[in-house]
């Protein structure tokens, strides 16, 4: 019988070997890698590359409409994967992110437990990701190893994300990015099997020897829109969430930019310091976390540098000048869901010459209505070629509404 705990079903050390442990989708290429590290760990994970209207239809039938979309969407879609007939019943576990904010996302979890009782299927443990100790498993915990081989894995996410983004509308021979995008997946997983490989050494070899594999693609040279995606870490990463708006922009020959997740792992270690600073905390706690941030913005560090050293690509903002960015706007205590980060995305654009911007997020998500869709006037009256749009994404509204909303700021953009 499966141990419970407050109302919510164990994972025990036991079920790590015997259960297949499911994860929900948000950006292929970082989580191809991290779910490759988590198999190396001993955990029998996979990855759910659903796509579809049922998956839609599943969340709506587990989880309100008024609840957000991401929820909606994540839950619907681990939801319909249990019930695809795939999976052992018995042998089943569900994994799914918690923040501990303020944010609706740290109830996300108690809405998929609801959902499966719903379904009948309330003996299926959940699983918390989280670094803030909210919930904990005998069989499931992220011990500071793991943790960093997954900021290793996020940067090499950013980088093939970065570069495949700046190739791909480009190249000459087509495919040719996405190929070796995969390409470099396999060898990264497989490098991961040697624990020797996931030193910061190797990593930083790595990074180097990517960008100069992606500065030989050949490039066409021609002129073409550069619309950069920011939003809801959810809805501006995942094609399930966005309705694979970075396909539909490549299909209106446009460059896409998307900031990479290093910038929001450094963001979430930043909050907890400036809580502790304004609200106070405990000191060793204050320490760890800066630690955290320390190793983050150094990773960061060692990729601006891969890039510039070894091509002529664009690369992000250190962390440090993308946090300058918001001064004038939003404090640095707003930091609910993506916070001042939202603002300081879109003004980095900007900054690099990428004036037209989509703003993409969850239709009633507040957070993101404040430092979204609430900032994008005063960004406009300060940088008067600003061309912002905000997309909202939720079950009713229509794909092709979406996309009329995005060609007419693709319109002006031309104009």
């Amino acid at each position: 019988m499966a141990e419970k705990s407050e109302d919510r079903i164990i994972f025990t050390k036991k079920m790590k070997q015997e259960y297949k442990i499911l994860l929900p989708m948000m950006l292929p290429i970082h989580f191809n890698i991290i779910n490759k590290l988590l198999l190396l760990e001993g955990y029998q994970t996979e990855l759910l590359d659903t796509v579809g209207n049922d998956i839609v239809q599943e969340g709506l039938k587990g989880v309100h409409n008024d609840t957000c979309y991401p929820a909606l969407l994540v839950i619907g879609q681990l939801i319909n994967a249990v019930k695809s007939g795939k999976y052992d019943m018995n042998k089943v576990a569900l994994l799914i992110t918690q923040t501990g904010g303020g944010c609706r996302a740290s109830n996300y979890i108690h809405l998929l437990r609801k959902a499966l009782k719903h379904n009948n299927l309330g003996h299926i443990p959940v699983i918390s990701l989280n670094l803030s100790g909210l919930e904990k498993n005998p069989g499931f915990k992220l011990k500071l190893p793991l943790i960093i081989k997954m900021v290793y894995g996020v940067a090499y996410g950013d980088m093939l994300m970065w570069l495949s983004n700046q190739t791909r509308p480009y190249e000459i021979n087509k495919g040719e990015s996405d190929l070796l995008v995969k390409k470099w997946e396999h060898l990264l997983t497989e490098e991961f099997i040697n624990p020797i490989n996931l030193r910061m050494n190797k990593v930083v070899d790595n990074l180097s020897l990517i960008v100069k594999e992606f500065a030989e693609i050949k490039l066409s040279g021609e002129k073409k829109k550069k619309v950069g995606i920011v939003g809801e870490i959810y809805i501006k990463y995942s094609p399930l969430g966005n309705n694979n708006l970075e396909d539909f922009l490549l299909n209106e020959n446009c460059e896409v930019i998307v900031p990479g997740l290093m910038d929001f792992l450094i963001f979430k270690a930043d909050n907890r310091m400036v809580d502790i600073e304004i609200f106070g905390g405990k000191r060793i706690k204050y320490k760890i976390i800066k630690w955290l941030e320390d190793f983050f913005i150094k990773m960061q560090n060692q990729m601006i540098k891969a890039i510039k050293e070894n091509s002529s690509f664009r690369t992000v903002a250190q962390f440090k000048t993308l946090k300058s960015l918001v001064k004038d706007y939003v404090g640095h205590g707003n930091r609910m869901g993506e916070g001042w980060l939202l603002t300081g995305e879109m003004l980095e654009l900007i900054n690099m010459g990428i004036n037209n911007i989509i703003c993409t997020q969850p239709f009633s998500c507040l957070p993101n209505h404040i430092v979204g869709k609430g900032m994008i006037r005063k960004i406009k009256d300060n940088n008067s070629d600003a061309n912002i749009v905000a997309i909202d994404y939720d079950p009713g509204a229509t794909k092709i509404n979406q996309e009329n909303r995005i060609k007419l700021m693709l319109a002006n953009a031309e104009e």
